[in-house]
């Protein structure tokens, strides 16, 4: 079970309700969720974020991006 956290003093940017935003990580993506507008975020980790602006040359170098545990 993946324990969800709620993130004090926040806002939500669609309803912009206060104290309605929870947090939770699941498969190395963060989720963000307000209780109040169901409005969900996710975002990748930024190891992939910057690897996704990498050439298509560099790329196709790659091989796989070492997350050490």
């Amino acid at each position: 079970m993946v324990k969800k956290r709620f993130i004090a003093g926040a806002i939500c940017p669609n309803c912009q309700a206060l104290d309605t935003l929870r947090w939770w990580q699941q498969h190395d993506v963060e989720h963000i969720e307000c209780v109040q507008c169901q409005h969900i975020d996710t975002r990748l980790p930024q190891a992939v974020k910057e690897s996704e602006q990498l050439s298509s040359i560099t790329k196709q170098q790659v091989i796989r991006i070492f997350k050490p545990e």
